[in-house]
């Protein structure tokens, strides 16, 4: 089978994860990717470790670029930038995260390389986009969470802000860019055109906030930080139970908020005006939640887990890492894969989440080797053997 993007080539001017979060999903989709990196050191991220591969690799850059090549270049030279250039004239999209104007002193802006290949997609990812007061700014992940209003709503209420545990601004703009690539790809079969597209972590951040907007928008006051329970749906949080377990309970309606009254014992909550709507259990959350705690204690988890999934009630265990690797759904799935290294040595990767029943993701390569394919991708560009040792010698690939 191919995958979906079969054909597309992809440059990836990006670095640590945002940019090459979007690199990654193209090539598990079928794009050939070219990852374009500092001679002698790369993305950063491969020295953000540990844990790491035997050969040095940080776990984390292995989580990000799956199924690309490796090209060194040197983009400050001018050697490089020709490269750079000649890769770019037949290739479909580019996508590249320096700070807003950093690759127009070089000419591998977009404007510049538009008049090379009129077709081509350039994305570009930053912090804040490419105008307004912040533009120039760095951006970084953690910083955005704060910005954005992402952290003033995590965390325990009576505790200070928390950020999410992963960089989920930088993972979400990379969905986002990858997502706003295939449009402009779409859109560039009509028009015969390519674009540039303008991808800001802050833009995604806010945008990903959803729901919790649309409360302050509509109801004007400022949501507040709840911890693990919902803004707009009691009871939906973590409850804790006999043993010092926890669980999730996300209870979605009337007819469920009745069956949990049942299994707790206390049914005639569910008939309580207090709590006999979802507005109401709302409202009225800071005296429903103990009174359902105090129920839950009578059992352990478990069997809690049991109970409320056979009277068609959401619910769920709080693994660790390790368990969501070991939960049998997971491996049905076959979330987690491995893959050869160049030493032989099987490289264990998640999986993409993209099921399609035509052209499923492609996973060919395991994250190359700093430089893995500079030989072959410039050979393929018209450098014979002297050429490359040249540039090798300059210190430009």
């Amino acid at each position: 089978m191919t995958g979906a993007l079969e054909g597309i080539k992809v440059l990836d001017l990006s670095r640590v994860l945002a940019g090459p979060w979007t690199g990654q999903l193209l090539a598990d989709l079928g794009a050939e990717v070219i990852k374009v990196e500092r001679p002698g050191c790369g993305d950063d991220t491969r020295q953000w470790a540990p844990p790491s591969l035997p050969d040095g690799t940080a776990a984390y850059f292995l989580c990000a670029n799956r199924g690309k090549k490796s090209l060194t270049v040197d983009i400050a030279k001018p050697e490089g930038q020709e490269i750079v250039r000649r890769l770019a004239a037949d290739a479909d999209v580019l996508i590249e995260n320096y700070k807003v104007g950093g690759l127009a002193k070089y000419g591998l802006d977009y404007a510049s390389l538009a008049e090379l290949n009129p077709r081509l997609v350039y994305c570009s990812v930053t912090g804040f986009g490419q105008d307004g007061p912040y533009a120039q700014m760095a951006g970084y992940d953690y910083i955005v969470q704060g910005m954005s209003g992402l952290m003033s709503i995590t965390g325990p209420a009576d505790g200070e802000p928390h950020k999410v545990g992963v960089a989920v601004t930088d993972l979400f703009t990379g969905l986002y860019a990858a997502n706003a690539i295939q449009a402009a790809l779409w859109a560039r079969q009509g028009s015969g055109r390519g674009q540039h597209i303008d991808m800001a972590l802050f833009d995604c951040a806010l945008a990903m906030l959803a729901n919790v907007n649309m409360n302050w928008l509509v109801g004007g006051a400022v949501p507040p930080r709840l911890g693990n329970a919902h803004p707009n749906i009691v009871p939906y949080q973590v409850f804790k139970c006999a043993g010092d377990g926890h669980f999730i309970l996300a209870c979605g309606n009337d007819r469920q908020f009745r069956s949990v009254c049942e299994l707790i014992g206390r049914p005639e909550l569910a008939d309580d005006p207090r709590f006999a709507s979802n507005p109401q259990r709302v409202a009225h959350r800071d005296v429903l939640v103990p009174l359902l705690t105090a129920g839950f204690l009578a059992q352990p988890r478990d069997a809690w887990l049991a109970q409320l999934d056979q009277a068609g009630v959401p619910c769920g265990p709080i693994n660790t890492v390790d368990e969501a690797f070991a939960d049998p759904q997971i491996r049905h799935r076959r979330m987690q894969i491995e893959l050869p290294g160049l030493d032989g040595e099987a490289v264990p990767l998640v999986a993409c989440p993209i099921k399609l029943s035509d052209t499923p993701p492609q996973y060919r390569d395991a994250p190359p080797r700093l430089g893995q394919h500079t030989d072959a991708l410039l050979e393929q560009a018209g450098y014979d053997a002297e050429a490359i040792a040249r540039l090798r010698g300059a210190g430009v690939i």
